[in-house]
């Protein structure tokens, strides 16, 4: 008689172990099932749809961002999308082998898992820091690029790939970024293109560096005319879509109206270039059938912004309208263009008295109205 009540109540505990793991099991799903709804929801909620397609309103960040203040930027321009650097460490601009940080990756990761969170979508960009963050990526020139192509797909991409695009399933993956002295390496970069469309199903582009082209230059050579180099690219078939990192120099002024630096992108004051911007980039997206990105569109809070809005100090005076007004020309300008995917605002992340591309209250406002 006692066996089989033991036996009876040993029947009873497996059959209520059982139901708790069954409760458990189905409490688990019910949490991971709404979390997927809340964040497709939040994804939805930060769609930009217009009577122009769907557009990307992103930004950028300066390497030394802080999380806190990336989340609190977001909001207040409104932004669906963010552009996520991972740092590369590279010793020297002639270096032919480079370094994830592993800190700046940590960091990323972090950070993407808040976004994908909010349903912030993400472009991931392997970011070249040269020299601890000295030197820039427009002058880095490898004395191997056999060496220095192979590590960028297998030490820097591959491992992208692998830990962060693919597990966290990343709108777009930057392949490079204004590496101006080897773009022409066309059979390099395809090949980049290749090896990462094997590897990874997402998004793909290449963000090229801004150009300039003078009508009274004729001299159309590869060494004056890179504007034909970059259209010819034949790594522009292989991605989703073309990114530009526009900083054109637009003016000779110190500071200007609205109407005139609408009418500078039309064609360019300094130097009397007169080279159009609009139509250039406009040729550039139909000549591939690529939509075009503003991967980088920033000017500092300086007089002088529209004339070299590359450099962070163009002058010592302080002028948040300046920086408002030139992002308003290319809002008035390139809003409504269909080719047009959108923009990535330089820089956000990071507020203090030495981030001259942080947009002023101005530019704010601008930008928040920007497809609203």
């Amino acid at each position: 008689m006692f066996n089989k009540l033991l036996t009876a109540l040993k029947r009873n505990k497996a059959r209520l172990l059982s139901l708790v793991i069954i409760l458990v099991a189905v409490v688990l799903i019910k949490v991971v099932l709404v979390d997927i709804v809340f964040v497709g929801q939040q994804y939805e909620k930060n769609r930009i749809i217009t009577p122009w397609g769907e557009k990307i309103k992103s930004g950028n960040l300066s390497v030394d961002y802080t999380i806190e203040q990336t989340l609190n930027d977001i909001e207040q321009l409104g932004l669906n999308t963010l552009n996520v650097p991972v740092q590369i460490d590279i010793s020297s601009l002639t270096a032919n082998t480079m370094s994830i940080n592993l800190g700046s990756k940590k960091k990323a990761v972090e950070l993407i898992r808040k976004l994908k969170y909010k349903g912030i979508s993400v472009i991931l960009e392997p970011y070249p820091f040269i020299q601890n963050g000295e030197l820039y990526e427009t002058e880095l020139k490898p004395t191997d690029l056999n060496e220095w192509f192979w590590n960028w797909k297998q030490v820097v991409l591959s491992q992208l790939i692998r830990e962060i695009a693919k597990p966290y399933k990343v709108y777009a993956l930057c392949i490079g970024s204004n590496f101006d002295q080897f773009e022409n390496q066309y059979e390099y970069w395809t090949d980049v293109a290749d090896f990462v469309r094997t590897e990874y199903k997402g998004r793909v582009t290449y963000r090229t560096n801004w150009w300039y082209t003078a009508e009274w230059n004729t001299q159309k050579t590869s060494q004056y005319d890179t504007y034909t180099l970059k259209l010819n690219n034949p790594v522009l078939e292989k991605l989703d879509f073309i990114s530009v990192a526009a900083y054109f120099e637009l003016t000779d002024k110190d500071t200007n109206s609205v109407d005139n630096l609408v009418s500078a992108i039309h064609g360019t004051q300094i130097f009397k270039r007169n080279q159009d911007i609009y139509n250039e980039l406009k040729n550039l997206s139909s000549k591939w059938n690529k939509l075009l990105f503003f991967g980088e569109l920033g000017f500092p809070k300086r007089n002088q912004a529209s004339v070299h809005p590359w450099n962070p100090s163009p002058s010592n005076i302080k002028n948040d309208q300046e920086q408002a007004n030139c992002f308003q020309a290319y809002k008035e300008v390139f809003e409504k263009e269909t080719w047009n995917l959108g923009f990535s605002v330089f820089a956000i992340g990071k507020e203090d008295e030495n981030k001259n591309y942080y947009p002023s209250d101005l530019s704010i406002e601008v930008i928040k109205r920007w497809y609203n």
